[in-house]
């Protein structure tokens, strides 16, 4: 491996060249081979960095295996393994997003998430972080109601106003009972995503992109974590 000092002047050589974000440079950089001279200078070996176990998949992605499987059919292993095959790593996130579409049947908006984790599980992008280097945000909940209540408890103006605790939030877009695209007041557009996860229970997750710095995520994430205890005091009644 390079020195500190050799690993930052490639990796900026790297973001001048394509125009990645830091992360996602560096992250091509340290796995791509590398020669380095034996002390003799005769014999030379190249090293690559260590890939994570599986076991460390769903820590990185941000979503348990179980909930992967449960909207998809596949756990993190098996979609990591399957993107690999396809040399995603070096595509963008739109490309392994439409990758994902092409190849395998699962929603729009769970589409996005497996994306999502693949890149965090590569090292194309930190925590939260976009491959353009902006910050997005997500949250998710499981509720004791069948998926298609969980979804009018969103479409439905009146129940939403109940919970969400903002007035002039408006669906964009919706596909009963899977997803939706949500419009706020101040004009961010919110992905939610639903599943069923057996008798009587049912998932959503909520994401937001775009966001300009980590501190704005971790409030978003607040906030919605305190919506989504609000819509459940609803749900419950």
């Amino acid at each position: 491996m390079p020195r500190d000092k050799d690993l930052k002047r490639l990796v900026r050589a790297r973001m001048t060249k394509t125009g990645e974000a830091y992360t996602a440079a560096r992250a091509h950089v340290v796995r791509a081979p590398r020669k380095s001279n034996a002390v003799d200078g005769a014999l030379a070996s190249t090293t690559t960095i260590a890939q994570p176990a599986p076991a460390d998949y769903p820590a990185l992605a941000g979503m348990s295996d179980d909930a992967i499987r449960d909207a998809t059919g596949c756990t993190w292993e098996r979609w990591v393994k399957a993107l690999d095959a396809h040399g995603a790593a070096e595509l963008s996130h739109r490309d392994i997003a439409a990758l994902i579409t092409e190849k395998y049947e699962i929603p729009a908006w769970w589409t996005q998430m497996v994306a999502v984790g693949y890149e965090r599980i590569r090292g194309l992008r930190a925590r939260g972080q976009q491959r353009n280097g902006t910050f997005g945000m997500t949250r998710s909940r499981t509720f004791p109601v069948d998926v298609t209540t969980l979804f009018d408890a969103w479409a439905d103006a009146r129940t939403r106003r109940r919970w969400l605790g903002e007035r002039g939030a408006k669906v964009r877009t919706a596909t009963s009972p899977r997803s939706m695209r949500l419009q706020m007041a101040d004009g961010a557009i919110v992905a939610v995503g639903f599943a069923a996860k057996g008798k009587g229970k049912s998932s959503v997750a909520v994401e937001q992109a775009k966001l300009p710095d980590r501190a704005a995520a971790d409030r978003l994430k607040q906030i919605w974590s305190a919506r989504l205890d609000a819509l459940g005091e609803v749900l419950a009644e």
